[in-house]
């Protein structure tokens, strides 16, 4: 019964661990992915053609240009 509660608890330990195989893109702030998150936004592209996707927050504000 221990054996079966410790195997348990693992497995819900190690179901909440994010992979690490995620590289971070645009200043550290963004992460390289396959697709985005609804709260995210597509800025540049990685080295390994994923999409790099930071949150508007951190994405570098455009020039409006007026003259």
């Amino acid at each position: 019964m221990k054996l079966l509660w410790l195997t348990l608890i693992a497995l819900l330990l190690f179901s909440q661990l994010t992979p690490g195989d995620t590289q971070k893109c645009w200043n550290l702030l963004g992460k390289c992915r396959r697709k985005c998150s609804k709260r995210e936004r597509i800025y540049v592209y990685c080295t390994n053609n994923k999409l790099c996707c930071v949150k508007p927050q951190f994405q570098p504000q455009q020039n409006t240009w007026s003259f």
